[in-house]
């Protein structure tokens, strides 16, 4: 007799939660061992998730920046490491697609990025700069077909296990450090040097050395475009969303347990209310609060992209700060409300309704890149731009 054949479900969201299922089984001892997600990663490229946002044109799917944020959200609620390190993956792709199309190589290149699922780091920070990517201290010297770049890089998201990096630096020795360009070199072009490690609270798996970095390439690898342009049209915005739909996933799960919890609860109270019930509905307010402040962002950035100069406004940017400053705020405190309710078997590790992992992967939230300086570059802007007062935007 024979058996029908079922093809797999090849949707975005199906091969999305196929690798979190991956993530899942491995999220525990990604923590524990602050070791690279690789397993999620190789499911991510079995999957062929590394070149969605690639146009189809060059080989790519062509998903939408909503599509890419479900897939960070889907990721979060089974590891924030392997979802962080596709989100990050996804802002360095957004640069390529939204500002490499201008330039043969770096079309070629998104060609081979999607053909072999190339995974690409970034390198904007830097010693004596700390998390300000809008400034350099290193400068990339042009030979004329050959550029060549030495930087100290503080901290390089993944940087041991990537195929790409994707770096800045002054445009040239005597340029000004907001003078800006970000250049493309792939494995084999580059030397790491490791200079500082990551042992860290939270976000363990996304191996955030630092490194020493010296670098050799062909010279059409540098952006045709000044990195000023690509950050604000591009990097801000999915930086900011895709962040968001990471840390959304992170309190997704935190929710989910503690509702478990508070079902168990109710089996066992003879149909009196569990002392969590209250804090289970508050906590689901927040999640949908969170999750309105994440679509509602999306929409701006996809309105924006149809009009050039709306997109780097001022007011663009304060709308984009002020939903990173919302989500990184909010899943703290819906995590806190699901650990009171779990209790002691939310403290706890190894219990189905353990919180620690969420709770300390959450912390990073407000520190990627620091609250306090996002803050001071939107009062800035609101000394000269009014604020956005109208309900439709």
């Amino acid at each position: 007799m024979n058996l029908p054949v079922f093809a797999a479900d090849m949707s975005l969201s199906a091969r999305a939660h196929r690798v979190a299922a991956v993530a899942a089984e491995f999220a525990e001892r990604v923590d524990h061992d602050g070791r690279f997600p690789r397993e999620a990663v190789d499911a991510m490229k079995a999957e062929r998730l590394i070149g969605i946002q690639i146009p189809v044109a060059f080989g790519g799917e062509g998903a939408s920046i909503t599509e890419i944020a479900e897939v960070c959200s889907i990721l979060g609620q089974s590891c924030a490491s392997s979802a962080m390190v596709f989100a990050m993956h996804q802002i360095k792709v957004s640069s390529l697609v939204v500002h490499g199309g201008d330039s043969a190589w770096h079309m070629d290149f998104m060609r081979e990025l999607a053909g072999r699922q190339l995974l690409v780091a970034s390198a904007t920070t830097e010693g004596g700069i700390g998390g300000n990517m809008r400034n350099s201290i290193c400068a990339i010297e042009v030979d004329g077909d050959v550029c060549r770049l030495t930087k100290d890089a503080t901290v390089i998201s993944y940087g041991a296990h990537a195929d790409v990096i994707m770096i800045t630096s002054r445009s040239n020795e005597k340029a000004a450090p907001t003078d800006q360009v970000m250049t493309v070199f792939k494995q084999g072009q580059y030397t790491l040097q490791k200079t500082v490690d990551w042992d860290t609270l939270g976000m363990r798996g996304t191996c955030s050395d630092g490194f020493l970095f010296n670098g050799e390439a062909p010279s059409v690898q540098i952006f045709p475009k000044p990195f000023a342009e690509i950050a604000a049209q591009s990097m801000l915005a999915t930086s900011h969303l895709l962040w968001s739909a990471v840390w959304y996933g992170i309190a997704a799960d935190a929710v989910l347990r503690a509702q478990a919890f508070v079902r168990a609860a109710a089996r066992k109270s003879n149909g009196t209310q569990p002392p969590g019930a209250l804090r289970l509905a508050e906590a689901s307010n927040l999640l949908q609060l969170l999750k309105g402040n994440i679509l509602s962002g999306l929409k701006t950035y996809a309105d924006a992209k149809l009009d050039p100069d709306k997109l780097s406004s001022m007011a663009f940017s304060i709308a984009m700060n002020n939903i990173k400053l919302a989500s990184s705020e909010t899943i703290l405190t819906i995590i806190n409300q699901a650990m009171i309710i779990c209790g002691i078997m939310g403290y706890k590790n190894g219990t189905p309704y353990s919180l620690g992992r969420h709770l300390r992967d959450a912390h990073s939230a407000q520190l990627m890149i620091s609250n306090d300086r996002i803050l001071g570059n939107t009062s800035t802007m609101l000394l000269v731009q009014k604020p956005d007062t109208s309900l439709l935007g």
